[in-house]
């Protein structure tokens, strides 16, 4: 699924994991961000793309369909997608040090940058309350978005439950931001419907949300 905020930029991006699509309507837009996918995986949780094994992705090589460039220069490395059942409770997401996370808050809805940063892993939930983002919590926890800066080597872990970790790599030079995404079943309106149990990275050269959508 994809909504943009307008026709002038589109937030293409490659999906190396999960599929399939559905709508949120009611999300408002803010200030020319694209609102990224957040619907992949309905109905097809279980499938055998949703279990990415050792990947390692190199997005200066990656497939032109991988690499996208959308109005205003924003240009997006490969998404990576991790769902239920490979995705756990207890699978960690594994991260340079001096990483720093914005929190993007009323995600769904009204979506804004959190006033100020947090040192990783530390983010701030749907809810508000500050979580640790580093570690995958159970069902029923509250949605986690962030923009992550202060990358000097692109690189990051998932390691699953089970031990098996993917190592996924990047140019940081081209693609300093990374956007995280965790939808883990609290979200109860279609197509989510409590459904969802998902994990969702991708490098972008730029944070793709203006400094006019942080809260006033």
């Amino acid at each position: 699924m994809k909504n943009f905020s307008s026709a002038q930029e589109q937030a293409a991006s490659g999906h190396a994991d999960g599929g399939g699509g559905g709508s949120l309507r009611r999300r408002a837009v803010l200030s020319g961000l694209a609102i990224l996918p957040v619907a992949y995986g309905v109905g097809t949780a279980g499938s055998a793309r949703a279990d990415v094994k050792s990947v390692q992705a190199d997005v200066k090589t990656a497939s032109p369909d991988s690499v996208r460039t959308v109005a205003g220069g924003l240009v997006t490395g490969v998404e990576r997608r991790y769902n239920a059942p490979q995705l756990a409770p207890g699978t960690r997401l594994v991260l340079p040090k001096g990483i720093k996370a914005v929190s993007v808050m009323d995600y769904y809805h009204r979506p804004h940058l959190a006033f100020a940063s947090s040192a990783w892993p530390y983010v701030t939930a749907a809810n508000g309350t500050q979580v640790d983002a580093s570690v995958i919590p159970g069902h029923g926890a509250p949605t986690r978005v962030a923009v992550l800066t202060g990358f000097t080597n692109g690189w990051y872990d998932v390691v699953h439950a089970n031990g098996r970790a993917d190592h996924v790599a990047w140019d940081a030079d081209e693609f300093p931001v990374l956007w995280v995404y965790g939808e883990f079943g609290a979200t109860s309106e279609a197509p989510f419907r409590n459904r969802i149990y998902s994990l969702a990275l991708q490098p972008f050269s730029r944070n793709p949300y203006s400094p006019s959508t942080i809260a006033s």
